[in-house]
């Protein structure tokens, strides 16, 4: 009868040794550290985000006012004048309209995108509103927009440079993000704002009854700085409490190894 084997696998294990300890101690407070400080950031962005939230609906929502002048283009940028509710005056030019693809919950169509010239010869690009990719008919002929002095309150939006996957083609007049200086270029246009506004729903300049439609502006902020920072304060939790249950297992091995 062959002999049992009488070798015990719960022979508990030597401590680490002082090398180990020192290792594992450092790792430990660099991952808490660096948890703590990437859920204190999300802390801060959440504010932030919460801020920016905050003024974009306050800006939405309140009476329209005159767009930044030309002596006050250089200073416009997107934390202070983007989503301002604006007015202004002026006539189209419809022979330099931009269509701008896109896709919106009416389905695939474009951007109509006409310059309006201002009493003080400056020049705005209008985002008259989304009309789909069979408005203009086969002979890429689109219905007339509206003619003379005409006033158009909306959104003021920021310049979007060319997308990284879909780039504008102004050779081919292909056009796939609200690109002023380049829309500007391609149509010949000076004195052109830097940035564009989103015509509101009542202000569109359709002759009619539906394209091109206004008020489409998309407004949406993702904020997930809540959940982000919850999950890396947890992990932080988690280190701290894998480093007290090693520290407790290396302090009942030697207690046992003195016994």
């Amino acid at each position: 009868m062959p002999p049992h084997d009488t070798t015990s696998y719960d022979t508990p294990r030597a401590p680490r040794g002082p090398a180990a300890l020192f290792f594992l101690i450092v790792f430990a407070l660099a991952l808490f550290a660096g948890f703590v400080s990437l859920g204190n950031w999300q802390v801060h962005r959440l504010a932030w985000k919460r801020d920016l939230i905050a003024r974009v609906d306050q800006r939405v929502h309140a009476p329209p006012i005159a767009p930044p002048s030309r002596a006050q283009w250089s200073g416009v940028n997107a934390e202070k004048d983007e989503y301002v509710h604006v007015q202004l005056t002026g006539e189209f030019l419809h022979d330099k309209q931009t269509l701008v693809w896109t896709a919106s919950d009416e389905g695939s169509g474009f951007w109509v995108i006409t310059p309006l010239r201002m009493a003080d010869g400056s020049i705005v690009l209008i985002n008259r509103g989304f009309a789909p990719a069979d408005w203009c008919g086969r002979d890429a002929h689109c219905a007339p927009g509206p003619s003379g002095d005409t006033t158009v309150t909306g959104l003021l939006r920021m310049s979007e440079p060319s997308a990284f996957l879909r780039r504008n083609d102004p050779a081919h007049n292909t056009w796939y993000t609200r690109d002023v200086p380049a829309i500007a270029a391609a149509r010949g246009l000076t004195n052109v704002a830097p940035y564009f506004v989103d015509a509101d729903a009542s202000s569109s300049g359709s002759n009619s009854p539906q394209w091109p439609e206004g008020g489409k502006t998309v407004i949406e902020f993702p904020n997930n700085h809540l959940s982000y920072l919850i999950t890396w304060y947890l992990l932080a939790l988690m280190v701290l409490g894998a480093s007290l249950y090693v520290g407790y297992d290396e302090y009942r091995l030697r207690r046992s190894r003195k016994a």
